[in-house]
């Protein structure tokens, strides 16, 4: 699945990232904390601010709701694979605000 590959490879390219699990669904990690997931075909990424914000704004992005039971996490941004092209500047973000916020 080209979708789930790009977002491995991603992964595997941010340095001190560590291959994990969220939810029973793939992740990656800095200190022990997830900062991306994959879900249904799109990257999940754990944002705040300005870059939430333009994540959001990406037709058919949404808040992430892994249960489906309209109960959706708050700094978590799905963003489909029709936006593949942001999503490695997504994750760099993403790493930035966990890997800071556990100082």
């Amino acid at each position: 699945m080209e979708e789930e590959q790009l977002f491995v490879t991603i992964g595997e390219r941010t340095s001190g990232a560590v291959k994990g699990n969220l939810f029973g669904k793939d992740c990656f990690k800095v200190e022990g904390k997830a900062f991306v997931c994959f879900f249904q075909q799109c990257m999940v990424f754990k944002l705040q601010g300005e870059t939430k914000n333009e994540a959001l704004s990406l037709d058919g992005s949404s808040l992430f709701d892994p249960s489906g039971k309209g109960r959706p996490m708050k700094e978590w941004i799905k963003v489909p694979y029709t936006y593949h092209q942001h999503w490695e500047k997504f994750a760099q973000e993403a790493f930035n605000y966990v890997s800071s916020s556990n100082k």
